[in-house]
């Protein structure tokens, strides 16, 4: 449940949308709809950059409007959605650019790309062309929804996800995108690898503090600390590296302490207070730390000289742990320096114990492809294991971005041979 005005939590979530290039200034409508049936909607014709909170438009359940501009001409296909699916109380309807490419073409993402989008978006509906703000479209979309769909791709139009608060259909909607694009990339590289039943049915464990009691004071190291997740984490978010639902960053404290990120919290919205301390394996009361904590901590455990552990879903990366194409680091100087050669571990190793991890994450392997799940990295403080990561994907999209023009060209075993000779002081 959130205090929120349904004004205020749309123009955030808008404000979030058109700000990741998911929506347009006139495309893409959002809509709440409270307990005693009135529906909150963004406005029609009002430009999505400079949305205030007194543009967005009230429409109770008698018809009547509240509000300086008309409701979203898209009104109707949001109402016949809350009528086949009373458990919905929220609607994202938007235009990004991986999502419209499936709708042109008349395709839905294969969610079993990811064991998250599987489980966040589920199996994805579509829905037949009508014209735009017609009782047509609204029946096709309803439909979709009614038979228990989560996620819709519109023909030649778009998505439409819905959930039981606008956090929660945002979370389908940017998930679904994220997962279209590792697609679309990872195609470039190969053949897709999808997840069977057997690996969509394993659940992370998620381990939970005792319950809320008193805690003591925070040192100024852990006060440090925490900022510094904070920061990069939402650091992580905006440059595509993390998505609303999925991605861990922790810090050391000492040698079997460490400071990690919560299980299911929204990276852009991370709080200081949010971060969960883990002593010794318990983690602080009344808290859930991230799925990743176990394998965080066998590293911590094994690599003492590792001060930081990143696990994240940047796309182009992520397609590549989607294929069984290389990533082959010996692009550039700075991507060897920073990656080395780069590794790859199975599916399901990252909320595992961390023995498969403990022995090949180094400060001398410091990345990780993770098939169908993403990558993991470490570094000496939370800053460096961050610059590795975005080394790595600049490195990847440059990877795909160079298909279209020829065979990749390595740098020479000779040329990594004075790398290492001048940085690492052997060969």
């Amino acid at each position: 449940m959130t205090m929120e005005h349904p004004r205020d939590e749309i123009l955030r979530m808008m404000e979030r949308i058109y700000r990741f290039r998911m929506t347009t200034t006139s495309g893409g409508n959002l809509s709440i709809r409270e307990d005693n049936g009135d529906v909150w909607i963004t406005p029609a014709r009002i430009d999505k950059g400079s949305l205030r909170r007194d543009d967005v438009v009230r429409v109770r359940r008698d018809g009547s409007t509240d509000g300086r501009h008309r409701p979203s001409s898209e009104l109707p296909f949001h109402q016949a959605i809350y009528k086949a699916r009373p458990d919905v109380h929220a609607i994202v309807h938007a235009h990004p650019v991986a999502l419209v490419a499936f709708s042109i073409c008349r395709q839905v993402p294969d969610t079993r790309v990811l064991a998250q989008s599987r489980r966040v978006c589920g199996e994805v509906g579509f829905a037949p062309y009508a014209l735009p703000g017609s009782g047509a479209l609204g029946a096709n979309i309803a439909s979709t929804f009614a038979r228990g769909c989560d996620c819709v791709v519109l023909e030649n139009h778009g998505v439409v996800t819905a959930g039981s608060s606008l956090q929660a259909a945002f979370d389908r909607f940017e998930t679904l995108e994220f997962a279209a694009k590792t697609l679309l990339k990872a195609s470039q590289l190969g053949a897709v690898r999808y997840l069977d039943e057997a690996a969509l049915a394993t659940h992370p464990k998620v381990i939970e503090g005792p319950a809320a009691g008193e805690r003591i004071s925070l040192t100024s190291q852990e006060k440090e600390l925490r900022r510094q997740l904070v920061e990069f984490v939402r650091r992580s978010y905006q440059q595509r590296l993390m998505i609303s639902t999925e991605g861990a960053m922790s810090a050391r404290l000492s040698d079997d302490v460490f400071l990690i990120t919560p299980h299911g919290t929204d990276r852009s919205g991370l709080r200081s207070e949010d971060i969960v301390l883990v002593n010794h394996g318990q983690p602080e009361p009344g808290k859930r730390p991230s799925s990743s904590t176990a394998s965080h901590r066998a590293i911590y455990l094994r690599q003492k000289q590792v001060q930081a552990v990143v696990n994240a879903y940047p796309v182009n990366a992520t397609a590549f742990s989607a294929t069984d194409t290389v990533l082959d680091s010996r692009t550039i100087p700075e991507s060897y320096l920073f990656l080395r050669d780069v590794q790859r571990s199975p599916f399901g190793v990252r909320v595992g114990d961390g023995h498969e991890l403990v022995d090949r994450l180094t400060l001398e392997s410091p990345i990780m492809l993770l098939d169908n799940d993403g990558v993991m990295v470490v570094g000496t403080s939370v800053l460096d294991a961050f610059d590795r990561l975005e080394v790595l994907e600049s490195t990847a999209e440059a990877m795909i971005d160079s298909r279209p023009l020829g065979p990749l060209v390595p740098m020479s075993d000779d040329v990594i041979k004075e790398l290492r000779r001048a940085f690492f002081g052997h060969e």
